[in-house]
């Protein structure tokens, strides 16, 4: 279970670590300083959900994931190419960031539905996905919002 753990709250730090490039590159690609900063805002918080989690893969005597994952690499690099023909806007990048706040969110629900996460690393698990959850509300209704615009 211990090995077990340890990987559990590695994936949801490489997941976390994905998602604050993801915030930190719609951050450098917006078009709009509001969301510009809203998206760096949300970079350094998901930041610190990062570190809760590696601080309990630590205290269990473990190391704790420093990278995203490859994964997210290769979709950002396709983003990269995809951006570079059709160009970005607002209304695009918070469609891509909601799309990302699902991944993330389903991920965290993946790992509190997991009968082996122990109570202690369960605990911190459910601290970190009630600012997921609140991210990805947000982006949800920032979402809604445009589509009600167009």
């Amino acid at each position: 279970m211990f090995n077990e753990n340890v990987t559990t709250l590695n994936n949801l730090i490489a997941t976390t670590l994905d998602s604050v490039d993801g915030y930190t590159k719609a951050a450098d690609d917006a078009t709009s300083e509001r969301f510009a900063q809203l998206f760096r805002e949300r970079a350094a918080e998901r930041l610190q959900v990062a570190d809760q989690l590696k601080a309990e893969v630590r205290r269990k005597g473990a190391e704790p994931e420093d990278d995203g994952t490859i994964l997210a690499a290769a979709h950002r690099a396709f983003l990269g190419l995809r951006d570079a023909v059709t160009g970005t806007d607002d209304e695009a990048i918070v469609k891509e960031v909601e799309r990302g706040e699902d991944h993330i969110k389903a991920k965290f629900e993946d790992a509190l539905r997991d009968d082996d996460l122990e109570p202690q690393s369960r605990a911190v698990v459910q601290q970190c996905f009630t600012s997921v959850q609140q991210g990805h509300d947000q982006m949800s209704a920032i979402q809604s919002i445009m589509d009600r615009a167009d």
